[in-house]
């Protein structure tokens, strides 16, 4: 019976790359913060497959999922059967990319200040631009914008309709925050606030005057960007 041929095609490892040229060793000579995403998953990796060195491999799983969000937001089943990986490639990538979430959250002695909306966006926007429905939720912040806590008020389709003020406020009272920001996502990835957006927003910040708690501002976190309803005048006049 004959046989198949074997594949022509090498097997790369990030070895076959010139020194300058290996993710680890330039990663150890000019930080980590000088390396592409593609070459910091083939650090994880540690070798390619046949046809693909580590970093082609990186590359090739950033295209498939629309980049690290997409990586974020991939079930763990169908990150393991891309072509190379497997459960133990898989589970790497999954834990890496989870302590870079769980280290935005990290850290509550440190009380990161809020002095813009951008501020208050960084903290948050790793994590909501991957959820795949919405989710409000309040930063709440001392007399000096210094973060108290965030705290997850709803998941689901968030309209006037259906929240509930008080709600937003109770978590505030109990930590006697002085101020808060509301926060919400679009899955759509597309951050421009709805007229339901409008609307609880203003129907807060009315409330925040009579509790006695600032409302700072209502971000819409969207995929790589942000709305601040304040910046625009929207619920805020």
């Amino acid at each position: 019976m004959p046989t198949s041929a074997p594949d022509p095609r090498p097997t790369y490892r990030i070895t076959d790359l010139h020194s300058d040229d290996r993710p680890r060793e330039r990663l150890a000579a000019l930080g980590p913060q000088a390396l592409s995403n593609a070459e910091l998953i083939a650090i994880l990796l540690r070798v390619g497959v046949r046809g693909e060195n580590a970093v082609m491999v990186g590359q090739r799983l950033l295209n498939a999922f629309g980049g690290l969000t997409g990586l974020h937001r991939a079930l763990f089943e169908d990150l393991k059967r891309q072509h190379g990986l497997g459960e133990a490639k898989a589970a790497q990538i999954k834990a890496a990319i989870e302590l870079g979430r769980r280290l935005t959250l990290e850290s509550p002695e440190s009380r990161p200040t809020i002095n813009s909306p951008a501020d208050a966006a960084a903290l948050v926007q790793y994590e909501m631009s991957a959820l795949e429905q919405e989710h409000l939720r309040v930063m709440l912040l001392d007399i000096r914008n210094h973060v108290l806590e965030t705290v997850e008020i709803y998941k689901g389709s968030v309209n006037s309709s259906q929240v509930r003020v008080g709600e937003i406020f109770k978590a505030a009272v109990r930590r006697n925050a002085s101020a808060l920001i509301v926060i919400h996502n679009h899955p759509s990835g597309d951050p421009t606030p709805s007229p339901d957006d409008v609307a609880v927003t203003r129907a807060i910040v009315q409330a925040g005057k009579l509790l006695d708690v600032a409302v700072l501002d209502h971000l819409v976190i969207g995929q790589g960007r942000f709305v601040s309803l304040k910046e625009r005048g929207l619920g805020f006049s």
